[in-house]
């Protein structure tokens, strides 16, 4: 088989509510299949009474400085304003108002509804546009901080410390799923070996999945599949810190977008992907399937598992024993047995895997 795409054979899981279409779709373009299992919900704009109460707040008490993190959240802000026929009053109230934005995005979309940031640092980062204020100097002066999707702590809190009065504008704050029958799926298929990765575009997404894991008794299980198989990818370092308080090792984007963060995924998956010479054929492993000469091989769930753990230390003997421990629901000897001969079977070549009398199997690999 020639042009086999770079992610066939692989298996990603989606979690995001926003832009999920956008992402599994980078992903689909390169031969991937994916599994949509939302961990979290959108609450709508328009029946969100928290962020009415700040836009309240706001019409009653003029901000000094208002910060723009997201061009999504601030347009959204004002659309919803609108919808409330606070819209023209919001505005006028902004353009009182000293003006930043963390990035080109969020500078857009404060220049499309007719006012001017004040500030926008090259870095595109939370982390500058708090430096810049803290030595501006904020004692006394009430700053308000559009959201989006999750809180900034560490901002406002530092904010608060040096003086300043805060208010949190939270802008599409995230619930769990309305349905969590597919995150349900999802983490059952995690389990059982059918998913190769799985990329995080929010916290609040982490959060809830990890939430549904540890509600269901399957938390360890998840945690053990991250760290050893899944390759969990996340869109920075916000995103990634439910994942680092576990200790699961992720891999990050030096751009928090999500066209950057599939192509980690794609980088991480295909340094994944062995390569080797057995049985005087070429094998390369894909997430769900092999190529043995080029030719593409699907193979189920037990027998690639054992593929990936024979593969692991090529021409090694591993007892049945050891190869128990590699399937996704463990078992008995007689698993491995059976497991083996689905292999052979679906690689079409029945010596590239041998039986070492009485010790297990290995892959032949060449002198």
């Amino acid at each position: 088989m020639t042009d086999v795409p770079p992610l066939a054979g692989f298996v990603i899981g989606i979690t995001a509510a926003r832009r999920a279409d956008e992402l599994g779709a980078l992903f689909v373009r390169k031969g991937a299949t994916v599994r949509y299992g939302p961990a979290i919900r959108i609450v709508p704009l328009a029946d969100d009474t928290e962020l009415r109460s700040a836009t309240m707040r706001l019409l009653e008490e003029r901000a000094d400085i208002v910060v723009a993190t997201t061009g999504i959240g601030f347009r959204g802000w004002t659309e919803a304003a609108e919808g409330w026929g606070l819209g023209e009053e919001l505005l006028e109230r902004l353009g009182e108002s000293s003006l930043l934005a963390r990035g080109p995005k969020a500078k857009g979309a404060i220049r499309s509804v007719g006012l001017s940031e004040d500030y926008s640092p090259a870095s595109e980062s939370n982390a500058e546009v708090l430096r810049h204020l803290l030595e501006s100097g904020v004692d006394g002066q009430r700053i308000a901080v559009q959201l989006h999707g999750e809180p900034l702590p560490y901002f406002v809190d530092s904010l608060r410390a040096a003086g300043a009065e805060v208010i949190e504008v939270p802008v599409y704050r995230w619930v769990g799923p309305a349905d969590p029958g597919p995150l349900d799926r999802l983490l059952d298929a995690v389990l059982d070996g059918l998913v190769d990765a799985l990329p995080f575009t929010s916290a609040p997404a982490v959060a809830s999945l990890l939430a549904m894991a540890k509600r269901t008794g399957r938390l360890p299980g998840i945690v053990r599949a991250l760290e050893k198989r899944v390759v969990a990818a996340c869109v920075g370092p916000i995103t990634a810190g439910p994942l680092a308080a576990l200790g699961v090792p992720t891999v990050q984007p030096s751009r928090s977008r999500i066209g950057a963060l599939a192509r980690t995924v794609s980088d991480a998956l295909e340094a994944r992907s062995p390569r080797l010479d057995a049985g005087g054929r070429s094998i390369e492993l894909r997430g769900q399937a092999a190529l043995v000469d080029g030719q593409w091989c699907d193979i189920a769930p037990a027998p690639m598992a054992l593929l990936r753990a024979l593969a692991e230390s090529p021409g090694r003997v591993f007892s049945r024993r050891e190869l128990i421990s590699a399937l996704p629901d463990g078992g008995e000897e007689h698993a491995v047995e059976t497991a083996i001969g689905r292999l052979r079977n679906s690689l079409g070549a029945p010596k590239l895997v041998q039986t070492v009398v009485k010790r297990g199997y290995r892959l032949a690999v060449d002198p």
